[in-house]
């Protein structure tokens, strides 16, 4: 009696040993979610791409950071959900206009029941002074939360951070012909050379991501 006793101790133990964390997959680009053996949750985080900022125009102050990314982050329950189509956003390309910053994509978990959204920050057009990009909003998630904003003239041309990354830092006048990219959906930062109109490129923003981490 007394060894099963101990036994059934040792089994109600080791009950929880295969359960919890189990593995996680990483998307740097679009694909398809298959579910591993045995898992039946996940949680879900979406980050969504950072806009570019733009160049420099002969008025000063036309210039600024694109905003970052919007992130939504869910746990959800894939008991009977097998896949899922993953959209990872492109960061918004690096522009040579003094008005309009490119647009970032959206990063999507979609698997028929839920879908995960965290929105690009959007294209801006600064035809005023000091006028910056906003960021992405993400939804369909338990946590939903928008990118920062860009930085414009008095904000050091930085572009808006996003949930998982920063912005790209700013680029002084006359240094240089490519500005810094953000880091996982950040903004790119804005160009104050305005004398360089052949070579005087905003940065990037930086490309979403899609992470789901499994558990049994």
């Amino acid at each position: 009696a007394d060894v099963n006793a101990s036994a059934a101790i040792v089994a109600s133990k080791l009950s929880g040993v295969e359960s919890g964390f189990s593995s996680m997959q990483i998307f740097t680009s679009s694909g398809t979610w298959n579910k591993p053996t045995g898992i039946t949750k996940v949680i879900v985080e979406v980050q969504g791409a950072g806009a570019s900022g733009t160049r420099a125009s002969a008025l000063a102050g036309r210039y600024a950071g694109g905003g970052g990314g919007g992130y939504a982050r869910k746990v959800i329950d894939v008991s009977s959900i097998s896949t899922a189509t993953i959209t990872v956003g492109t960061g918004g390309a690096a522009t040579n206009s003094n008005t309009t910053g490119n647009a970032g994509g959206s990063s999507i978990w979609a698997d028929g029941t839920n879908t995960v959204t965290g929105g690009g920050a959007p294209s801006f057009t600064n035809g005023n002074d000091y006028v910056t990009g906003a960021g992405g909003t993400g939804s369909g998630g338990d946590l939903n939360v928008s990118g920062q904003a860009g930085g414009g003239y008095s904000g050091a041309l930085k572009g808006g951070a996003s949930f998982l990354g920063s912005g790209g830092s700013a680029i002084v006048p006359n240094g240089g012909t490519q500005t810094n990219v953000g880091i996982l959906g950040g903004g790119g930062s804005g160009h104050a050379d305005g004398t360089d109109t052949s070579g005087s490129y905003s940065g990037a923003g930086a490309v979403g991501i899609v992470i789901v981490t499994e558990y049994k």
